[in-house]
């Protein structure tokens, strides 16, 4: 499906060359191609995280509570006039249930399945919000800012051949990755994976593990199972790319990898008219 989008036209934050190199997977310059025009789009931190909001809670699962938890019991209050409190006791002892104040009884306001947790947001908006987060990867302030280390990529936006795809092993992609410029920020991504605070720990998601490269391609077949071994490294194709992979927790500006015919698919699915 196509969307075209209106823009007003303003300078942006960094000057974006007007042709982006293409390189191969040794690392040398093989050809030019024009900036998309998605790259002068203005960044809108708010509206790209606003946007991460809404696709985020939209994979959230409501939950709700028994309408009977701590309810089932056959304790009763034994009125007044005894000296204790009207608390609903149990048979044969003074141990309180029911009531909030009590162990084992109910919660005073438990979630309920009926709570909004999914937050909205236009179309317009959301198709706006990814073309920004498309355009804070082209810019070195947003990539730096975001925590990458960017000091030896040979350019930001990375364009690298269609070829690319083809890679099927993770010593390959190492090898590509490093002549690239790319290799730092994954170990930075290695280095930085911790045991996760809390019970998620318990509950499969033991370890945290800071976001690296992004490769949008054209095809992901067989890249993304060289790529799934990498720490922080994640392959999408360019029909499915949204926020949650441009500006992962909000934060615009992913270290990102394009390849030509991934641009292509991406100008003709967001065609940016400059006003």
């Amino acid at each position: 499906m196509v969307y075209e989008i209106l823009v007003p036209l303003s300078k942006p934050l960094v000057e974006i060359p007007s042709e982006l190199k293409v390189y191969d997977l040794e690392g040398k310059e093989v050809a030019k191609i024009k900036t998309p025009p998605l790259f002068y789009v203005p960044v809108r931190i708010d509206l790209i995280r606003r946007a991460f909001l809404s696709a985020f809670t939209a994979r959230l699962q409501p939950k709700g509570r028994d309408l009977m938890a701590g309810k089932r019991t056959s304790a009763e209050s034994l009125g007044v006039g005894l000296g204790l409190a009207r608390i609903p006791r149990q048979k044969g002892g003074i141990r309180g249930r029911f009531v909030v104040s009590t162990v084992g009884g109910r919660r005073a306001f438990p979630p309920t399945p009926e709570r909004k947790i999914h937050e909205e947001i236009n179309k317009k908006e959301r198709r706006l919000a990814i073309v920004s987060a498309l355009a804070a990867t082209a810019m070195k302030y947003y990539v730096a800012n975001r925590g990458h280390r960017v000091e030896n990529v040979l350019q930001i936006p990375m364009v690298v051949i269609d070829d690319v795809v083809k890679i099927d092993t993770t010593q390959k992609l190492k090898e590509v990755l490093k002549k690239l410029g790319l290799w730092d920020d994954v170990v930075r991504a290695q280095e930085g994976t911790k045991i996760r605070a809390g019970r998620g720990k318990m509950r499969g998601r033991r370890y945290r593990t800071p976001t690296s490269v992004l490769f949008v391609v054209h095809e992901k077949e067989p890249l993304i199972k060289a790529a799934r071994n990498l720490p922080g490294v994640t392959v999408v194709e360019a029909r499915c790319l949204s926020v949650l992979h441009l500006a992962p927790g909000g934060v615009p500006g992913r270290l990102t990898v394009y390849t030509p015919k991934a641009l292509e698919e991406l100008s003709e699915r967001f065609k940016v008219n400059m006003l």
